[in-house]
């Protein structure tokens, strides 16, 4: 059984700044890829970043490009998503994901396995 549990999420000013944790258990976290997702209400879960086993290869969405950054640390079985210059528009449910593959991917039906997910709200 994977679990994934995302933590950090919270309120901020537009502007500020968040990072986001996602601590795995369950199977060996550095064979597989993850990525971050994201819900805002009465929109359809959204890529927003992925990142390979190794790290060596990021994606991200246009629209946090140059204001996210996503990373990993094996030894710790941890992902994290460092969220800068937050906007109105960033505020929702994030989800970190666990994939089926080494390699990063986009798509969302390449993540078998969820986190709960971590509101996060930036008020303008």
């Amino acid at each position: 059984q994977v679990r994934l549990v995302e933590s950090g999420g919270g309120l901020v000013q537009a502007g500020g700044s968040l990072r986001l944790s996602c601590a795995a258990s369950g199977r060996t976290f550095s064979g597989y890829a993850m990525g971050w997702f994201r819900q805002a209400p009465g929109k359809e879960r959204e890529f927003v970043a992925a990142i390979s086993w190794s790290g060596g290869v990021t994606y991200y969405s246009d629209s946090v490009k140059g204001r996210f950054t996503i990373s990993r640390d094996n030894a710790k079985n941890t992902g994290y998503l460092e969220m800068n210059n937050l906007k109105p528009e960033d505020t929702a449910v994030y989800y970190c994901a666990g994939s089926s593959t080494t390699y990063a991917v986009r798509t969302k039906y390449d993540y078998p396995y969820w986190g709960q997910g971590t509101q996060v709200t930036v008020s303008s």
